[in-house]
């Protein structure tokens, strides 16, 4: 059987799993090289240094929430129905994050501390989409056109949501109270939007 050929997206499925097992602290690129079985300058080809590899690492953790968000954003259908979907969808994606898997979630909130240029794009995309679904309900004739324009809007909205997707807030997303907070928030900034 042939070697497995070395790519970008393999070393950073084999980094998670190494982060996984060792931690922020102690995972090293060797250890991933070792984990993909070819040597720490193969690793270094892909990605120039650790702070690359890691960098990568919190990029495609967060894309992969972003991705299935620009489904809703982007997809057909009602603004305001987008919206709560979009709005739910956020908070059960970081909410699960932070409960299924604890100990990885507690390593990316390490890489997310060190990789505040991923981060801030990570929001500007998330702001984003909050904003063309603003737009849409807005050429829909739901929601009233924002005189301080869709993308500060769209931010507004997200801050107001924070407590539900901020993970400084991790703690609080297992209280059995939780969800009702969410809905009163989310019902909250809907009648807000409307026209």
């Amino acid at each position: 059987m042939p070697p497995e050929t070395l790519t970008p997206a393999r070393i950073l499925e084999v980094t998670e799993e190494v982060l996984r097992r060792y931690g922020p602290a102690k995972a090293t690129v060797v250890d991933v090289a070792r984990a993909l079985g070819v040597s720490h300058g193969s690793v270094y080809r892909h990605f120039p240094s650790k702070a690359a590899l890691r960098e990568a690492v919190t990029a495609r953790w967060l894309d992969r929430t972003s991705a299935e968000l620009d489904t809703i954003a982007s997809g057909p259908g009602p603004a305001a129905s987008r919206l709560e979907l979009w709005l739910s969808t956020l908070f059960d994606a970081k909410r699960h994050k932070a409960g299924d898997d604890p100990e990885l979630f507690a390593t990316y909130m390490v890489l997310i501390g060190e990789s505040s240029g991923v981060v801030d794009q990570h929001i500007d995309d998330l702001v984003g989409q909050l904003a063309k679904i603003l737009r849409d309900g807005c050429d829909q004739g739901v929601f009233a056109a924002p005189e301080t324009g869709f993308d500060a809007t769209a931010r507004a909205v997200f801050d107001a949501t924070g407590r539900f997707h901020d993970p400084a807030y991790a703690m609080e997303w297992s209280a059995p109270e939780i969800t009702t907070a969410f809905a009163g928030v989310r019902d909250l900034v809907l009648r807000g939007l409307r026209s």
